[in-house]
Order: C-alpha cells, then sequence, then structure tokens
C-alpha cells in the first residue's frame, strides 16, 4: 500500500538534507537539478513513507537507483549496500577529485554507490565543471552539514 507524503513532510526533508541531493550533493538552489522525495528503500522491497526511510535525490540520481538496495564493489566485486543518506556520513564514504568534478568512492558503499547511481555520468560532469568554475562546488563537510 503506497502512503502518500505530505507537503509538509517533503518540506521537512527537503531543508533536513540542505537541498542536497543525499548521493551527489547536488544542490538544487544554485544548480536548477529537479529533486525528488526518494525511499531509500524502495517501495517495493517494504520500504515505508515514513520519514525514517526518506531523504532528498536529484532525479539522475533517483533515476538510477530505482530499486536498488546494493550493487557490486567494482573494485572487489563484491556485493555492497548502497550509501544510505539518512544514516551514514557523505564524506566517509567519497571524496572529490582535486578538480571537484568526479565523486571518488573511499569504501565499498561508496564505490558501489557511485557504479550504481552513475554519479559521475556524462551529464553531471559538464554541469559540475560550470559550478566549480562559478565557486559552487564541490561542497565541503562544513557547507554541506555532514
Amino acid at each position: 500500500m503506497t502512503m502518500a507524503i505530505s507537503r509538509t513532510l517533503r518540506e521537512k526533508i527537503t531543508v533536513e538534507a540542505e537541498y542536497r541531493c543525499g548521493y551527489c550533493l547536488t544542490d538544487q538552489r544554485v544548480s536548477g537539478a529537479q529533486m525528488h522525495i526518494e525511499h531509500i528503500i524502495p517501495q517495493v522491497k517494504g520500504g515505508s513513507s515514513e520519514e525514517s526511510n526518506l531523504w532528498l535525490a536529484c532525479a539522475w540520481c533517483n533515476s538510477f537507483k530505482g530499486t536498488q538496495t546494493e550493487a557490486t564493489d567494482p573494485q572487489t566485486g563484491q556485493q555492497a549496500p548502497l550509501f544510505n543518506p539518512r544514516q551514514q556520513n557523505w564524506f566517509e564514504h567519497f571524496t572529490w577529485s582535486t578538480d571537484g568534478l568526479w565523486i571518488i568512492g573511499l569504501t565499498p558503499i561508496g564505490r558501489a554507490t557511485v557504479a550504481a547511481l552513475r554519479l559521475n555520468n556524462e551529464y553531471i560532469i559538464p554541469a559540475r565543471r560550470y559550478w566549480v568554475l562559478a565557486g559552487w562546488h564541490p561542497p565541503n563537510q562544513k557547507d554541506s552539514g555532514v
């Protein structure tokens, strides 16, 4: 059974996420990226529409994630759970390349998430290049509040 997510809850999650995608940290306020309220554990896998299972995700990350909850770590070939933006610290699992364009997975969770959600897809890299030039990117730990 699908439970509707209230406008109040959507707004609360958006503010709590600081208007950033929980996976790629794209900031809606400067990028104009479309954001979705995402089910961390998809409803088809038993996830609820309760606040504890919801977070903000950009349209790309949400569409690439689909119903996945785990993926293959390209370094080890082992299955790993996907990053949980509500429960885990982004900077423990990921870092930015020195030019700020690429997300690099530091852990099996990070590497599997980078691969599965295509966090460095062919559309986002050119956008990040402009955001870097504008001084909006990459977000650091202080900027992202995590």
